[in-house]
């Protein structure tokens, strides 16, 4: 073989070498970025999950200046829906969505954003799109049942301008109960206590969904519903069970402070449990609301006749969230009475 030939060869070689050097590091690189990532996530989920919503939408913003992350976005969106900052809610959701579309559970989510938004709005061009949402996380996931309680709480909320309907809701409890008889009989409670005023009903639905779940979510939904409708003694039965499916779950000492001040008995206990809730729970959109353990700790004090602190108890509320009719009514009517 001639110089010039195996000089050519050998540089042929060292060419081919270095591009595999190169896709290797490229590889490396691109493995070390989806790990850096993934581990971010990560963090950013314990941040939410602990109620630190700053801090995780701190973790997430980096990820999401490449603009390529959908599962950022979503927790961005999702981040900034519990802080109410719905515009950023919006904003990010709609990036998670664009990158992800065929994910139902990023439309869901995107139609709860748009109803932050358009609540806050007055909206009707929103609460349209809340509905689209919906139906889209629906259609992409048949089984997604919250996705479907959404539509219906919606179809039952909304007014028919902009895709309100009693019967549209029916639609959906019955594709619920098809998929999760418990759920179809919580979602058909709602169907007739909202849609039909028929509270008999209503209550014969909750009482059929006690009868064997496996999850503390039923007996809440129960302890809800006896909590509008005034009645202490069944609120007691249903966090009985479900203390029996989670009895360290913290949403109890919610209930059991509820009880007290309807029950008007064991005010002590229930200063200590609401006091507890606030103190070991992160204020989320899926719980009871902080401001309204709040009221109820106001409604305590009333009852124990310390108005100063019932009425600090009330503006604590209203800080948290300043649209609480029942917090402004408590306290204009306290402020006059003194």
């Amino acid at each position: 073989m001639n110089p010039i030939s195996r000089l050519s060869k050998q540089a042929t070689h060292c060419t081919r070498f270095g591009f595999a050097i190169a896709a290797a590091a490229a590889l490396c690189t691109s493995v070390g970025v989806r790990a850096q990532s993934s581990a971010a996530i990560q963090t950013a989920q314990r941040q939410f999950n602990a109620g630190n919503y700053a801090a995780a939408i701190s973790t997430l913003q980096p990820l999401a200046q490449g603009n390529s992350s959908n599962e950022a976005f979503y927790w961005l969106a999702r981040s900034y829906y519990e802080i109410a900052d719905y515009d950023n809610a919006v904003a990010d959701g709609e990036k998670a969505v664009s990158l992800d579309p065929k994910n139902s559970i990023y439309n869901q989510w995107l139609g709860r954003e748009y109803g932050g938004k358009a609540d806050r709005d007055r909206s009707f061009s929103l609460a349209k799109k809340v509905k689209k949402q919906f139906q889209t996380a629906v259609s992409l996931d048949p089984s997604n049942v919250e996705a479907r309680r959404d539509l219906e709480e919606f179809c039952l909320d909304a007014p028919w301008i902009v895709g309100g309907s009693k019967d549209e809701a029916l639609e959906q409890v019955n594709a619920i109960a098809a998929i999760d008889p418990v759920q179809g009989h919580l979602a058909r409670a709602l169907y007739y206590q909202e849609g039909m005023k028929k509270t008999a009903d209503a209550e014969n639905e909750i009482r059929q969904a006690l009868d064997a779940p496996k999850t503390p979510e039923p007996y809440f939904e129960a302890a809800n519903f006896f909590e509008h409708e005034n009645r202490p003694t069944d609120m007691t039965a249903a966090i009985q069970g479900a203390a029996q499916t989670s009895p360290s779950d913290p949403r109890l000492d919610y209930y059991r402070g509820v009880v007290a001040v309807l029950s008007n008995a064991n005010l002590a206990n229930g200063e200590r449990d609401l006091k507890s809730y606030l103190a070991s729970t992160p204020d989320r959109s899926d719980w009871p609301s902080h401001a309204s353990a709040r009221i109820w700790l106001g409604r305590l004090y009333e009852a124990q006749g310390d108005k100063p602190e019932a009425a600090e108890q009330y503006r604590a509320a209203l800080q948290l969230n300043p649209k609480s009719k029942d917090a402004q009514n408590r306290l204009s009517k306290l402020e006059k009475s003194q």
